[in-house]
């Protein structure tokens, strides 16, 4: 299976290959390059940059036709943003803030992500600023106390006032006055740093999210948006934190299931109840003498699911409901989460683990470039250090296994990091 990563002011091939190595990298992409490349089943594209004046920009009907050769299809940053937001509804996958931006309707021109550049042979050398960049730069310097929150929504303003091709420092400093200009410095500063250059920053997410699972593609490699119960909660649960972060319910779930000692015993109080609610007149012991048939002990391959003092202690009968809690998602569909979402609001520590949510997001965006996140497998293995357990300690969180953790757990390698 081959990555493809169509790129060229947004990021240079070194910085591709460091991130992805074994990517083949392009020039930005137009119309008819990806019916000129060679593609297969399970290969992945990545679009980044793409052209708009000096060529044709990619048609949809392209990237429509790689989705259906079973080609998974990313994009970020710049054109893919665009594309990715016009195309989600049919598989294409979006990643980072400027995707984000299109889909929410905060932004919708191609003007937002146009630049001037410089010709390949000299690293295309960017003429102009991104209008993207500013907003996020603006942003963030109101956050951190940088910029004037005023003085920004001015700038931002200006600039998009002014058509794409002149956007430029020295045009926006004439425009704004002498007042603006040492904020104008310290925006110009921090972009160029990588910092608040949110179109490097999502193309860098982009490239992290390769061999992600993506929920709710079925092999023809098209995707409906929300189709599971927990994609259309999370999807529902979306809402902007902080200037260009976002955040969902599961996000705050997944943060205690992860980090919280007493998580375990909420999860089994919220799925007892659940199986009480199945059960219904008949009674849980009933219910559970019906689902299971009559056994005198836990059947070794679900024994796993105990710890020793559960298997010598308890009877059979709780020994299988715990067992039934623990592997909910192979035998009952109905999902969870909202039940447990509701408990952990009535625990009185959502803003605990929202916090946690923004410190990880944190973590995860200063370490762009210096921290390289292992792959989903590594990641769970390397977080059973929290815990000290094994399959028992995540059943009891919920989790279906190695993948599973490792896969929710990579947005929190950078915070571990951090903290050793």
């Amino acid at each position: 299976m081959r990555t493809v990563v169509y790129t060229g002011p947004t990021l240079a091939p070194a910085q591709v290959t460091e991130a992805l190595p074994g990517a083949a990298v392009r020039p930005p992409v137009a119309r008819g390059d990806l019916l000129g490349e060679r593609w297969s089943p399970g290969d992945t594209a990545v679009i980044i940059d793409g052209y708009y004046r000096e060529r044709l920009s990619v048609g949809h009907k392209e990237l429509l036709w790689l989705l259906g050769e079973g080609v998974t299809v990313i994009g970020a940053a710049s054109m893919g943003a665009l594309r990715a937001a016009e195309l989600s509804p049919y598989g294409m996958r979006g990643v980072g803030g400027v995707f984000d931006s299109y889909v929410s309707g905060e932004i919708d021109g191609d003007d937002e992500v146009a630049i001037v550049h410089g010709p390949a042979e000299v690293g295309y050398p960017a003429s102009t600023v991104a209008m993207v960049n500013i907003r996020h730069g603006c942003r963030e310097g109101a956050r951190s106390g940088r910029i004037p929150a005023e003085l920004g929504m001015r700038i931002v303003r200006t600039a998009k006032e002014r058509p794409f091709s002149h956007r430029t420092w020295p045009d926006l400093a004439q425009a704004l006055g002498a007042d603006a200009l040492p904020a104008l410095r310290t925006l110009e500063r921090m972009i160029a740093s990588g910092e608040w250059d949110r179109k490097r920053l999502d193309a860098l997410a982009a490239l992290r999210a390769v061999g992600e699972p993506w929920p709710g593609t079925p092999a023809g490699g098209f995707r409906s948006m929300g189709t599971g119960p927990a994609e259309v909660l999370r999807w529902r649960s979306r809402r902007e934190y902080a200037p260009g972060r976002w955040m969902s319910d599961l996000d705050v779930l997944d943060a205690a299931r992860l980090f919280w000692d007493g998580y375990p015993k909420l999860h089994e109080r919220v799925l007892t109840g659940l199986l009480a609610e199945f059960a219904g007149e008949r009674g849980l012991a009933a219910y559970l003498e019906a689902r299971l048939g009559v056994e005198e002990a836990v059947p070794p391959a679900l024994a796993g699911r105990l710890t020793a003092a559960e298997q010598s202690e308890l009877p059979v009968a709780e020994q299988f409901k715990l067992v039934m809690l623990r592997v909910w998602p192979l035998w009952k569909s109905f999902d969870w989460r909202p039940a447990a979402l509701a408990a952990l609001r009535e625990s009185g520590r959502w803003e605990e683990w929202s916090d946690l949510v923004a410190q990880a997001d944190e973590a995860a965006e200063q370490a762009i470039g210096r921290v390289v996140v292992p792959p989903p497998a590594y990641c769970g293995r390397l977080f059973l250090r929290h815990w000290g357990g094994g399959p028992v300690e995540m059943a009891r969180r919920g989790f279906t296994g190695l993948a599973d953790l490792g896969q929710t757990v990579r947005k929190y390698f950078a915070l571990d990091v951090r903290r050793r």
